[in-house]
């Protein structure tokens, strides 16, 4: 991965890839979690940080028969093992749930894939009847075991109960003196335990990552297969090719999205939302029949319905509009409430702000919140008129249908219902000259 970060931790769609394999794990209600860790252990366990799991160090590694020995201690001696892989990320809960019903009634479970090209896999050993009877990492391989395109994917479901003895009894004695899970397959053979095998639901879900071009590779897969979930369900997509989910996004009727936007966290539009180009869109709930212009940030808002956002606005956290707001281009809202239909739709920034209804917010209007060591209020009540490049110093309340200047710096209380501004007074310097450049 020519990386510091370990292999485990690298991102698709947005998750560690070995959130992406606990997910699916967890869909199965184990007993019991146990993973296996070793190269970058304090960064793994503080990034996947769960009270249900539990560690198993493997120091030195050596294999992952050595990897699944570390975890014995720690496993039911009853029911089935699932072993997974952090770097397998796209398993499907349909595919395990089948893996571990082929391993009922104490039988093996192997999931196995045809590929055309099969190098670097460990191939399936098969018998004249068609019986399972071994796996052949490549390394080990014959010329004619290379030949086989049935391969083995790493994931198998095991009979807890025979399982602390077929690794005892699993050697070393290969080309990489390690200890490889996939010979307890021919221990089960000679013990007379049936081994079945099960094919994924799709032929990506078995993928690993070991570079960053098979990440981008799965992560492609990733967002075309959620794309594909979100046209079956009826939302228009300018492009499913040009579209990102890093979470989760759910979708009422006739929602449309254009191209190049990124999800992220858990995001739901209600019916009849337009995302314009370019947008990203964090934990927000969009309300039915707001539109959001090209280029817009939305971080931890909450929108009403029919309003209009952008393009190139940026909500912050803590943002709460109301329904039929109006939120311009370069305008920034931060940890405010808007009241139903009041507009900011040019340059300027609320901060920390109780706004009401009916309010306009002219251009260039900026809340003084931060006076260098603390955050202040600002309170607008309903129905006010805000001229162009005010500044309100907070804390400070501009009363119910008050009328402030343009160019005013608000730094008390403006009572309801007055026009209220602060002007210099307009001077023409006469006979002045602009300086010339000297020669």
């Amino acid at each position: 991965m020519h990386s510091a970060l370990p292999k485990v931790l690298h991102p698709l769609a947005g998750k560690p890839l070995l959130s992406h394999v606990l997910n699916a794990a967890k869909h199965l209600r184990p007993e019991a979690v146990v993973v296996v860790h070793g190269h970058g252990t304090q960064a793994v366990r503080t990034a996947v940080n769960d009270p249900a799991l539990q560690w198993a160090l493997q120091e030195p590694q050596r294999g992952t028969g050595h990897a699944l020995m570390q975890a014995l201690p720690l496993l039911p001696r009853h029911g089935t093992v699932l072993v997974l892989y952090g770097d397998v990320p796209l398993l499907q809960p349909d595919t395990l749930d089948d893996l571990v019903r082929a391993a009922g009634d104490g039988a093996l479970g192997l999931l196995v894939q045809e590929l055309p090209d099969p190098r670097g896999y460990g191939r399936i050993l098969r018998d004249g009847s068609g019986e399972v009877v071994g796996i052949r990492e490549e390394r080990d391989a014959s010329a004619k075991e290379r030949e086989i395109t049935e391969v083995n994917t790493g994931i198998m479901a095991l009979p807890a109960a025979r399982l602390s003895q077929w690794l005892s009894r699993i050697s070393c004695d290969n080309d990489q003196s390690e200890y490889y899970l996939t010979d307890v397959v021919a221990l089960a053979v000679r013990d007379g335990v049936p081994v079945r095998t099960c094919r994924p639901g799709h032929d990506w879900e078995a993928l690993g990552v070991n570079s960053k071009k098979q990440l981008a590779q799965l992560e492609r897969i990733y967002q075309r297969e959620t794309a594909g979930k979100l046209l079956e369900s009826g939302v228009t997509l300018a492009d499913p090719e040009r579209l990102d989910v890093r979470g989760s996004l759910a979708c009422g009727k006739d929602v449309q999205i254009d191209v190049g936007c990124i999800f992220e966290g858990e995001v739901v539009l209600e019916d009849g939302v337009h995302i314009g180009p370019h947008c990203v869109i964090r934990d927000c709930r969009i309300g039915g029949g707001t539109v959001v212009e090209a280029f817009s940030y939305l971080d931890g808002a909450k929108v009403g319905r029919d309003c209009r956002i952008g393009p190139y606005a940026r909500l912050r956290p803590g943002t709460v509009a109301a329904e039929k707001v109006h939120v311009g281009n370069f305008v920034e809202i931060k940890n405010s409430t808007l009241g139903e239909e009041t507009k900011a739709n040019h340059l300027s920034y609320v901060g920390d702000s109780t706004v009401g209804s009916r309010v306009n917010v002219g251009a260039g209007t900026i809340t003084c919140n931060y006076d260098g060591v603390n955050k202040h209020r600002t309170v607008i009540e309903d129905d006010v008129f805000i001229g162009s490049d005010t500044q309100l110093v907070a804390p400070v309340t501009v009363g119910r249908g008050a009328t402030i200047g343009a160019g005013s710096t608000i730094v008390s209380a403006v009572p309801a219902d007055q026009l209220t501004l602060s002007r210099s007074k307009q001077v023409t310097v006469m006979r002045w000259k602009r300086p010339a450049k000297k020669s």
